[in-house]
C-alpha cells in the first residue's frame, strides 16, 4: 500500500509534508529551484533568544509553514522574552499580539512553550513537537555540544552561525541541494557569507572569477563593547564599537569556498566594523577569466535576481543607504550603481545585507529546506 507524503511524514513524526511546486521560504517566493512545498506546518524549535534567535522567531511567527512550538532562553524570563520579542529598536513593534500565560508565550493568539535549561536535552524538543532546532546561542556549533539537542528528541539542528566543525554548511540559493538528509546538524554559515556568495555564484557562473579579495563594511554587534574594553585576543576589537572604524579579520570569504568548492584558494578576505546598528555592505574585487563590460555584469546579475536567485540575491539601481536595507528579506542586494571597472577583466563590485534580518530569513528557509528534503527522503 502507498503512503502518501503527508501520511508517510507523519508516521514518521516529521510535522511537514510537501506538494510537487516551487518552494516557498520565508522571504523565498519560488525562487529556489525544489519540487516540493510544505502543505503541513513543520513543529520547530529555537535555543537561544538573543538577536537572531528573537528574529528568527518573529519571521516563523509570521509563515504559515512553520509552527514553533518551544523556546530555550537560558535565563530570560517569560515576561522579559515578551518585552524582548514585542520591541526592537531595528525592526520596530512586532506585528500582533504578546502575552504571558505562565511559561507560555501566546504570540498572536499561538501558545509557545518557553524553558530555561542549561542542558539543551532538558528541553525535551520532541515532546514539544520541536524537531528541526535553530541553535542561535552560539554556544552549540559543534556536532558534539549539539548531541544534546537530537537527545532531547530533535531530529535536526541548523546552526545560526559558522560551524565550528566540520558540520555541513548550506548557504541558501547557491548549494541547498547538497543536503541530502543524511547530515544531523547543518550550519547556515555567518551573514557575511550569506551576503557574499549569492553575487559571488552569479559572476562566477557567468565569467569565472580567477581570484578575489572581499571587504564587508559590517555593523556593530553584541559581541562588541559599547565603549572601550578590553580583549586580549584581539586588541583593536576592544575598543568602542560606538565610536571606531575597526579592521577585523573574517572568515566569510574563505567560507564561501566551502559552497562554491572551485572557488578554494582563490577568495579571502577581511572586514571593517563601523558604528551603525544594522546593515552592512560587501565589496568584491575580482579579476575574472571572460573578459566582459560593466553593463552585461550588470544585466548577468538582474537577470538572476529576478530569476533563480528571486529572493536571495537582489537588484538595486536607486541611490539608496544603508538603512534603506533594514529589514530587507533578501542575502545579497547588488548595488549597480556603486561598483566600478578597471578593465575587462578586473571589477569591484558590491552588494548590501541586512546582516539581522536577511539573515534570520535565510535561516529559517534552510530550516524548511532540510525538513522537506527529510520528508521526500523518507519516502
Amino acid at each position: 500500500m502507498k503512503l502518501s507524503v503527508v501520511a508517510l511524514a507523519a508516521s514518521l513524526g516529521y510535522a511537514a509534508a510537501y506538494s510537487p511546486s516551487a518552494f516557498s521560504g520565508s522571504a523565498l517566493k519560488a525562487s529556489v529551484s525544489n519540487d516540493a512545498t510544505m502543505k503541513m506546518a513543520t513543529g520547530m524549535g529555537v535555543n537561544g533568544f538573543g538577536r537572531i534567535g528573537r528574529l528568527v522567531t518573529r519571521i516563523m511567527m509570521d509563515d504559515p509553514d512553520v509552527s514553533l512550538t518551544a523556546i530555550n532562553a537560558g535565563s530570560a524570563t517569560p515576561d522579559y522574552m515578551a518585552y524582548q520579542y514585542k520591541y526592537d529598536t531595528i525592526h520596530g513593534k512586532a506585528k500582533g499580539t504578546v502575552e504571558i500565560d505562565g511559561d507560555y508565550l501566546v504570540i498572536g493568539g499561538k501558545k509557545v512553550i518557553t524553558s530555561r535549561c542549561r542542558d539543551p536535552k532538558e528541553v525535551e524538543w520532541g515532546a514539544k513537537g520541536a524537531f528541526y532546532v535553530c541553535e542561535s546561542s552560539g554556544v552549540f556549533l559543534t556536532k558534539e555540544k549539539a548531541q544534546p539537542i537530537l537527545d532531547g528528541g530533535a531530529k535536526k539542528v541548523i546552526y545560526s552561525a559558522p560551524a565550528k566543525d566540520d558540520s555541513q554548511t548550506v548557504v541558501m540559493g547557491v548549494n541547498q541541494e547538497e543536503y541530502d538528509g543524511s547530515e544531523n546538524f547543518i550550519s547556515c554559515a555567518s551573514c557575511t557569507t550569506n551576503g557574499l556568495a549569492p553575487m559571488v555564484k552569479a559572476i562566477h557562473d557567468a565569467f569565472e572569477i580567477e581570484e578575489a579579495l572581499m571587504t564587508t563594511v559590517h555593523a556593530m554587534t553584541a559581541t562588541q563593547a559599547v565603549v572601550d574594553s578590553s580583549s586580549r585576543k584581539d586588541w583593536r576589537g576592544g575598543r568602542a564599537a560606538s565610536g571606531n572604524i575597526i579592521p577585523s579579520s573574517t572568515g566569510a570569504a574563505k567560507a564561501v569556498t566551502k559552497v562554491i568548492p572551485s572557488l578554494k584558494g582563490k577568495l579571502t578576505g577581511m572586514a571593517f566594523r563601523v558604528p551603525t546598528i544594522d546593515v552592512s555592505v560587501v565589496d568584491l574585487t575580482c579579476k575574472i577569466k571572460k573578459s566582459t563590460t560593466y553593463e552585461e555584469i550588470c544585466d548577468v546579475v538582474k537577470s538572476r535576481a529576478a530569476g533563480d536567485m528571486k529572493g536571495i540575491l537582489g537588484y538595486c539601481d536607486e541611490p539608496l543607504v544603508s538603512t534603506d536595507f533594514e529589514s530587507d528579506p533578501r542575502s545579497s542586494i547588488f548595488d549597480a550603481d556603486a561598483g566600478i571597472m578597471l578593465n575587462p577583466n578586473f571589477v569591484k563590485l558590491v552588494a548590501w545585507y541586512d546582516n539581522e534580518w536577511g539573515y534570520s530569513c535565510r535561516v529559517v528557509d534552510l530550516m524548511k529546506h532540510v525538513a522537506m528534503v527529510d520528508a521526500k527522503v523518507a519516502k
